[in-house]
This record gives structure tokens, C-alpha cells and sequence, in this order.
């Protein structure tokens, strides 16, 4: 869809090469809203406490592990294998998608599973919600959702929320 995006990182990049940036990702959506889905895939911390797209899906591609790799010095993520089973429950494969996370490394991962499951129209938001840090304070000249224009919230949703089973539910 985007003329504008000369090169794709390769974190970034997806079978089906189908890429948008968050502004272009907005605009479809306003101009067809019951047929094209915003799904955000981070984890619901970063849904709730970062902000999101009001009209999108939380399925959450990956969660947090709270085990520490020495060797990486972080807690890692960990693959959600009921990812496409839950996307499942939203959207047909045949639905115009559009993914989005916190820059667009995480959503590359979900459109690829989708891709292989049969989905055809996925596109990465390859800006994600927050476009990619520099390094610099001020990172509004790196896209993203929320440095965009485009509308964000903090209220929740949970009719929109396509979430794991918790191992801590009852």
C-alpha cells in the first residue's frame, strides 16, 4: 500500500510484504472501518499502561516471561502458541489486517503466523505505536501511532480484548 516506505528493516519484513505505516493504517480503517481490523499485539501491559488504538484487537502475539536470561540480561518473551486460534475469533483470513506493537518487530512475527495459517491481507504498521527510539528524548520524528496523529486512549475495552487463558484465573 505505501509508495513512501523505501526500505523495510529486515526485523520488520513479512512473507507477504505488505507493509504500512500507522498513518496509512488510520486512513483505511476510517474509510472502511467494518472490513479492515487494527489488531495490537503487544502484551496487555503495554495496551494498558502505553495506550492503543480505540477500534483495536488486543491479541497478544508474545508474553512476558518472568524468568531472567543471564545471558541476554532481560526477561525474555515467550511465543503465545494460541495466537492464530485467537485472531481466529475476530478475523477471517480473508479480512484486511493491519498489525501493529510497540515498532513493528513484534507485529512482523504476527503477520507472518497469520500468513502461514492462510491469512492474505496482513499488513505490518511498521511504525507500531510508538515508532522506533533514536536514542534522543524527543523520538516524535520516528512515526508510530500515537507520535501520528492518529487517535489513542488508555480506556479499556475488554470486549476487544482476545486474551490468553491467565494461569493465575480461577
Amino acid at each position: 500500500m505505501s509508495e513512501e516506505i523505501p526500505s523495510v528493516p529486515k526485523a520488520k519484513q513479512t512473507v507477504l510484504g505488505l507493509y504500512v505505516t500507522a498513518q496509512e493504517a488510520y486512513a483505511s480503517w476510517q474509510a472502511d472501518p467494518d472490513n479492515v481490523k487494527i489488531l495490537d499485539v503487544r502484551t496487555p501491559e503495554e495496551f494498558l499502561f502505553v495506550g492503543h488504538p480505540p477500534m483495536a484487537w488486543l491479541v497478544p502475539v508474545v508474553a512476558q516471561s518472568y524468568a531472567w536470561d543471564a545471558e541476554k540480561g532481560k526477561f525474555p518473551m515467550t511465543m503465545l502458541p494460541d495466537f492464530v486460534s485467537r485472531v481466529l475469533e475476530v478475523a477471517k483470513p480473508d479480512d484486511t489486517i493491519y498489525v501493529t506493537c510497540r515498532s513493528g518487530g513484534r507485529s512482523a512475527i504476527a503477520c507472518n503466523l497469520l500468513a502461514n495459517a492462510g491469512f492474505t491481507k496482513v499488513h505490518n504498521i511498521i511504525d507500531g505505536m510508538e515508532g522506533d527510539g533514536n536514542g534522543d528524548s524527543d523520538s516524535s520524528a520516528q512515526g508510530g501511532w500515537k507520535n501520528s496523529g492518529c487517535p489513542w486512549t488508555k480506556k479499556l475495552t475488554p470486549e476487544r480484548m482476545i486474551l490468553p487463558k491467565s494461569p493465575l484465573s480461577t
